[in-house]
């Protein structure tokens, strides 16, 4: 048969085919919609939380249960239900209609506020329940504090399902471990009073200021186990993979295996899915993960840490956008349990913490801070003038011989800041800062226009510095790449290996190299670091954000912890103006200090973490619309609105930048500490409201932002 005759025939061959299928008498899938099924004899309402992250949604919604549903539709498993139909479909006594989404059956009842009819759920996914009520609860709250809906934390909050890790059972439970000793807490002026309340099932908080050096891990392994000693659970959330497989090995060492669970990212879904199951079923009390760690739902918990607290990374992405710092300070005033911060540095929020007196200060003495911290010296822009070596080289001379001396005993470390970030305006003469003097906002000129208020948008046209008087500004990024290739030049016979963004590692060995980093990127040295570079300060004390002192101490600590200590010749060398804070905390290892004046400063201007604050975005029309419509509290002041930079198509974007193209607007609005709620619920009843009248809404609310310019 010719080619030709084949195709001739195969319409004719495909008809038989479908007629053969529409005639064959074989059973059909259920419509999923019971029409003329019997109901649950007991309860036969089933009250469900959907999927639909739409603030206008946010509520449960009532269906009924069929009595072949009734043994598997318990409180928290995952159903399917209809949802979208109309009133008017309505057949046989039932709701029908709309598409099939998820959800979560929260609640079983004898009867439905709602008065018409109802919809049957269509489905249950699974009779795992995977929903508690503390959980629900946790949600709910994580929800209204940040202007969200319920629907987006509980994706945030409970993996997707996978049914292999399902069908497997967990392991069986082991007894409490023994009340560990104290080891390295003992450093620590209350260090082991810490851990003898947590054996004992108190609930202590504190605020932890870790001394430099690779014993972090360990010590917040043997605060889990002092927990779990007491019969309870302990969650650990910590900024990233290598930080959790750090607390892991420790975890392991100080409890052997099966006592804790690992939920990161890098697991994958089938065995993060198991792990979390054995969480949820008590087959494990103790858990350290990353950012979506934070709702664990741990039995009996008994002990919050968050490690590291002010990486970006503990900030979620996602709608409603919450910080792990809160949401496990929601989880430690829920549950009554113990709450520990911990870092090398110190954030402006846990200085609040213990200036509130909500949590107590864990601190070591001067003596034992002196002799685990590196020497710190410091190079200026003086020095830098007249140093002939850094005209020629970009490295003062300073630099070059902390190297040569360090190659001869271990590697060296040479932090170098990330490309692309945008200087701040300073005083020319002697490096204050420049800022609005009605906000106290950063001063900035696009485009070399006018000054004007990156938070206000007031222009400042007769600026001049509060410190020296001085009229002239600067601006100063130097760039990172070139510093590199001086350094492999300069030490041809050492090697280099470097860290940053597409190539993290986790650890070098202990002989002579010069390793190059990103901030945040260093990998820990066997024995620790010589010595380490601190290249570039104004890149990092130059960005235009509130935060920008706070940040550069935290990643110059972080750094500098990684360097052995003072009596084994650790040496550090920043190249940054000695006279700034920061440079000065970093020099005398005060970053408490630091984070106190700070948040002096904070309370004077009347900014985070002293009062409460969220960011509306959008079009200009948009968010001055939305500003108008929503019924702010009387004590809310509104910022602004200021443009955004316009995102050139094709480039980079962040979370949060406005689309391509396209010119947006940003407010601030404040209000005083007692009235964040008010704000919150205030905003989200604004953007819902819209939201219901349809044709979307382009206005973008976060709540806490953490960069505000």
């Amino acid at each position: 048969m010719s080619s030709e005759n084949e195709k001739s025939d195969e319409p004719e061959q495909l008809a038989l085919i479908r007629e053969t299928v529409r005639s064959a008498k074989v059973p059909r899938a259920k419509p999923r919609t019971w029409r003329g099924a019997a109901l649950a004899k007991e309860l036969p309402v089933a009250r469900v939380v959907v999927n639909k992250g739409a603030l206008h949604l946010d509520q449960f919604f009532d269906y009924a249960v069929p009595e072949e549903l009734d043994e598997t539709a318990q409180p928290g498993v995952r159903v399917r239900v209809r949802f979208g139909a109309g009133a008017h479909q309505v057949r046989g006594g039932r709701r029908e209609g709309g598409r099939l989404i998820d959800g979560f059956l929260v609640e079983r009842r004898a009867e439905s506020d709602y008065s018409g009819p109802l919809a049957a759920l269509a489905d249950v996914v699974s009779p795992e329940p995977v929903l508690g009520p503390e959980l629900l609860g946790l949600a709910r709250a994580v929800a209204d504090r940040y202007a969200g809906s319920l629907a987006d934390v509980l994706q945030l909050a409970v993996p997707p399902r996978n049914a292999t890790a399902e069908r497997k059972p967990s392991p069986e439970p082991l007894p409490p471990p023994a009340a560990p000793e104290p080891g390295s807490w003992t450093r620590y002026e209350r260090g082991p009073a810490f851990l003898d309340s947590l054996a004992r099932g108190g609930a202590p908080r504190a605020v932890w200021n870790a001394l430099p050096g690779p014993h972090w891990a360990e010590e917040i392994a043997r605060a889990v186990a002092a927990t779990l000693a007491s019969g309870r659970g302990a969650l650990v959330v910590v900024p990233d993979g290598r930080a959790a497989g750090r607390v892991d090995a420790a975890l392991t060492e100080v409890l052997g295996a099966g006592r804790h669970a690992v939920l990161t990212a890098e697991a994958g879904p089938e065995k993060r899915y198991a792990q979390w199951l054995a969480v949820r079923r008590g087959a494990v009390r103790a858990v350290v993960g990353t950012r979506a760690a934070m709702f664990a739902p741990v039995r009996d918990l008994g002990l919050t840490v968050i490690w590291d607290d002010g990486d970006g990374s503990h900030s979620e992405p996602h709608a409603p956008q919450p910080h792990a710092r809160e949401v496990l300070l929601l989880r430690a005033a829920h549950d009554r349990c113990a709450f520990l911060l911990g870092s090398t540095g110190c954030t402006v929020e846990a200085a609040q913490l213990v200036e509130s007196g909500w949590a107590q200060a864990l601190n070591a003495g001067r003596e034992q801070v002196r002799r685990a911290a590196p020497l710190i010296r410091t190079v200026g822009d003086g020095e830098l003038a007249r140093d002939e070596a850094a005209r020629a080289a970009r490295l003062p001379s300073l630099a070059w011989q902390t190297v040569r001396e360090g190659l001869k005993t271990g590697p060296v470390l040479v932090q170098v800041p990330r490309r692309g970030y945008v200087p701040r305006l300073a005083c020319e003469r002697c490096r204050t800062p420049a800022r609005c003097r009605h906000c106290a906002g950063p001063l900035e000129a696009p485009e070399q226009q006018e000054l004007r208020c990156g938070w206000c948008g007031r222009g400042a046209p007769d600026w001049h510095c509060v410190e020296c008087g001085s009229t002239r500004l600067r601006a100063q990024v130097v760039g990172a790449r070139r510093t590199a290739e001086e350094l492999g030049r300069a030490f041809p016979a050492v090697p280099v290996r470097t860290s940053g963004r597409d190539h993290v590692l986790d650890s070098v060995p202990g002989r002579p190299a010069l390793v190059v980093s990103t901030p945040g990127a260093e990998p820990v040295a066997e024995g620790g670091y010589a010595a380490a570079l601190l290249l570039d300060g104004w890149a990092l004390l130059g960005r235009p954000d509130l935060r920008a002192g706070e940040e550069a101490l935290r990643r110059w600590i972080d750094a500098a912890s990684l360097v052995r200590g003072q009596p084994e010749g650790g040496t550090v060398v920043v190249v940054a103006e000695p006279t700034l804070r920061p440079v000065q905390a970093l020099v005398r290892w005060d970053p408490v200090g630091h984070a106190r004046r700070e948040l002096a400063e904070r309370a004077e201007l009347g900014f985070p973490p002293v009062s409460r604050m969220a960011a509306v975005t959008g079009p200009p029309e948009a968010v001055e619309g939305f500003l108008a419509a929503a019924g702010l509290p009387a004590d809310a002041e509104i910022l602004g609105p200021v443009p955004l930079p316009v995102v050139r198509p094709g480039g980079p974007r962040r979370p949060g930048d406005p689309p391509p193209g396209e010119q947006w607007e940003r407010a601030l609005v404040r209000v005083p500490p007692g009235s964040g709620a008010a704000l919150a619920a205030a905003l989200k009843q604004a953007r819902a409201g819209r939201l219901a009248r349809g044709g979307g809404d382009p206005v973008r609310i976060r709540v806490d932002p953490p960069d505000i310019g």
